[in-house]
């Protein structure tokens, strides 16, 4: 990791108004140091941060990773209800989940037309509205 590198991870989190602890600062730079959008699982954002310099527990990612999506920094998309997806983009976009690699990419938006949803149930309100479009290859 570069010097420059920890500095965009550590802007991230104090643009969000997250404390940049050692930690926070690691997994961050991680996520955003290179100015690229990724998707990450919490065992692949493990995986990574083994290899530096600074040692984070697997418990220590999960729980950096939901202080993230509650601060507003990532976006989970969960993938088969028990997979989850961290995704460093937080506009609202579609996904391609490729089953043969149980890897998740975003999709064109501007392909995607949703011409009508239903009702809410009363009492409730729709909250978002989560495309994930399962993708496999060809036989």
């Amino acid at each position: 990791m570069s010097e420059t590198q920890q500095e965009t991870g550590t802007k991230w989190l104090v643009k969000a108004g997250l404390r940049p602890t050692r930690q926070r600062v690691t997994l961050a730079t991680l996520l955003v140091g290179d100015g690229q959008h990724r998707h990450v699982t919490a065992e692949g954002l493990f995986e990574s941060a083994k290899d530096g310099p600074d040692s984070v527990s697997l418990a220590t990612v999960y729980n950096t990773l939901r202080a993230f999506c509650d601060a507003g920094l990532l976006q989970e998309v969960t993938v088969d209800g028990s997979r989850s997806y961290f995704d460093t983009n937080t506009h609202d976009h579609p996904h391609f989940f490729w089953e043969d690699e149980a890897r998740l990419t975003d999709a064109p938006s501007d392909q995607l037309v949703i011409a009508q949803l239903p009702d809410a149930p009363e009492g409730a309100e729709i909250a978002s509205v989560d495309v994930v479009i399962r993708l496999r290859k060809k036989s």
